[in-house]
């Protein structure tokens, strides 16, 4: 883990490399992401099988990509009662959560009289990635599908990765069933990406792209943009904890552990803090509490990401976490609601000591799916309304069309485009 404070000779520098590009514009990475797509692209099924192969150990024929009904049915049965309960929670919230923020139908009159506004209709076939590998994502399937099904989507494609059984975990798949998967494919990492973009005898392609993953699956999303629609890029997770010498460093640091125990080895964490002693605090605890947790192997590849920042001022920490652009940005404050306000890069806010973020992975409502790698600069989170296709509509009346005629007129004449202007004149 690294420490640095504004007192420090090179605190400008280091904090350079702080905001330095993250593994999501790795050009090795890209390089090898594109070469899977490619390969996809030019020999489907055949592909997939040989990367499911080389990168999960199973061997598999085309007809065993697909989740069977009676592998659904035994996920089913393996349920207990505890996680069907976990599940109906989760999914109640998130479901709440998006039918608040779908888009809905208007329209409007404008200054000719004709009528004109805005419809929305579902996308009819989307994939969903969720991640597998030493942590397969169930939440996800929550976070993701859950919100195509409130947009209305008929199609919902799921793919994830499968063991070297060839097996998916069965939690997994009951709360993909559960979130409205119609679809589930044993595919996994950049060649799922492919596979959904391009179609393969066995997957069709998909309209748009949606989900969190590691960073090849985030490269192939990018690469892929243009043959299908994604939704934002989201990576191996972030946490950024703003606080203050209000802040407990217990929870704070258990905070940041959480986040960077995916597995991936990118996750990146950081703490920022204008109190000394806060940032001494934190890093003693992370010591304290590491050794005691079961997924410590993969947090210890994370500690080179791993930042605690003493910083001048309470405005100072706002003005790194918008560079930073956190995918999670916990507010430990005093009056976290007065610093969140400036916060406006974040994937989402956590305010307050009673809000960590794992419940915004887990039960909250809002989409756990949000931008990394500094994405959040431009990128909003998943919502439901990126499920939904927007479509303007123009409705215009014969005495709507006499009016607006000059200006169509002189609009023509301006651009030099005769037949523009006497496709509205020949009406009248």
């Amino acid at each position: 883990m690294r420490v640095i404070r504004h007192t420090d000779a090179d605190f400008a520098t280091r904090l350079r490399e702080l905001t330095a590009a993250s593994s999501l514009f790795d050009p090795e990475i890209e390089q090898r992401a594109r070469t899977i797509l490619e390969a996809v692209r030019a020999r489907g099924d055949k592909a997939l099988l040989e990367f499911t192969e080389r990168f999960d150990g199973a061997k598999l024929r085309p007809e065993q990509l697909a989740i069977t009904r009676a592998e659904l049915m035994a996920a089913s049965l393996k349920a207990d009662p505890a996680l069907r309960a976990a599940v109906a929670e989760a999914e109640k919230n998130i479901a709440a959560f998006a039918r608040r923020s779908r888009r809905r139908n208007w329209q409007m009159r404008n200054s000719h009289g004709a009528v004109v506004g805005e419809k929305f209709d579902p996308f009819q076939r989307v994939g969903v990635y969720i991640p597998g590998g030493t942590a397969p994502l169930v939440s996800t399937a929550l976070m993701t599908a859950s919100l195509a099904k409130v947009a209305g989507c008929p199609e919902i494609v799921v793919c994830t990765p499968c063991g070297k059984d060839g097996t998916v975990n069965p939690a997994l798949l009951f709360a993909a069933r559960a979130a409205g998967a119609t679809e589930i494919y044993r595919v996994g990492g950049a060649q799922a990406i492919a596979a959904m973009a391009y179609g393969t005898p066995t997957i069709r392609r998909v309209q748009k792209i949606f989900g969190p993953g590691n960073a090849y699956v985030v490269a192939a999303k990018r690469l892929v943009v243009g043959h299908v629609a994604i939704d934002l890029l989201p990576g191996p997770s972030e946490l950024l904890v703003v606080a203050d010498e209000t802040a407990n460093p217990r929870h704070a640091a258990a905070d940041l552990l959480a986040q960077a125990e995916h597995g991936s080895g990118f996750e990146r964490v950081w703490l920022v803090s204008p109190s000394p002693k806060l940032v001494n605090s934190v890093g003693r605890e992370i010591t304290r509490q590491l050794p005691r947790l079961a997924r410590r192997k993969f947090i210890e590849q994370v500690l080179n990401n791993t930042w605690l920042i003493q910083v001048k001022t309470m405005a100072d920490a706002v003005s790194l976490a918008n560079q930073l652009a956190p995918e999670h940005c916990q507010v430990m404050t005093r009056r976290p609601r007065a610093v969140a306000d400036g916060i406006v890069t974040a994937g989402a806010l956590f305010l307050g000591p009673w809000s960590p973020t794992v419940l915004g992975d887990y039960v909250a409502g809002p989409s756990h799916t949000l931008p990394t790698g500094g994405a959040g600069l431009s990128f909003a989170g998943l919502s439901v309304d990126q499920f939904q296709r927007r479509t303007s509509v123009v409705e215009y009346t014969r005495a709507a069309l006499k009016k607006a005629l000059p200006a169509v007129r002189k609009f023509a004449e301006v651009e030099g485009l005769e037949a523009h202007g006497k496709s509205a004149e020949c009406r009248l």
